[in-house]
């Protein structure tokens, strides 16, 4: 049986007795880590990938200095985000591009749009 509403469909019958942790995975969840700083600015929620642990984040349009205490690779989702790695020159990133930065270091961001990223850890 469907039923439809505008912005709603549901197929079959509601069964109100289902919730989400009767899931039959099995496998232990591992908690979601949420980050927030920059006052806000900036936040994350910490997740574990196949590719080991990662990041997915926003930025607000604004300037902002990270440091790195591991290798990371950087994704663009959306937006457009320049960055600046020890003396070398502004790079303009934009969506579905990515950069790496070593672990050690401070870099510095420059949003120029709100921006949506994924940050994997090496």
């Amino acid at each position: 049986m469907l039923i439809y509403y505008p912005h709603i469909a549901i197929l079959g019958p509601l069964n109100h007795t289902d919730s989400m942790s009767d899931s039959p995975n099995t496998s232990p969840i591992s908690p979601i880590k949420h980050n927030v700083y920059f006052e806000g600015n900036v936040q994350s929620l910490g997740i574990e990938t196949e590719k080991g642990p990662a990041t997915v984040g926003v930025m607000k349009k604004g300037k902002y200095i990270f440091s790195t205490s591991t290798p990371e690779t950087i994704i663009v989702i959306s937006g457009i985000m320049t960055t600046k790695l020890n003396n070398s020159d502004w790079e303009q990133h934009t969506a579905s591009e990515q950069f790496h930065v070593p672990s050690g270091v401070s870099f510095d961001v420059d949003c120029g749009t709100d921006v949506a990223y994924i940050c994997y850890y090496a």
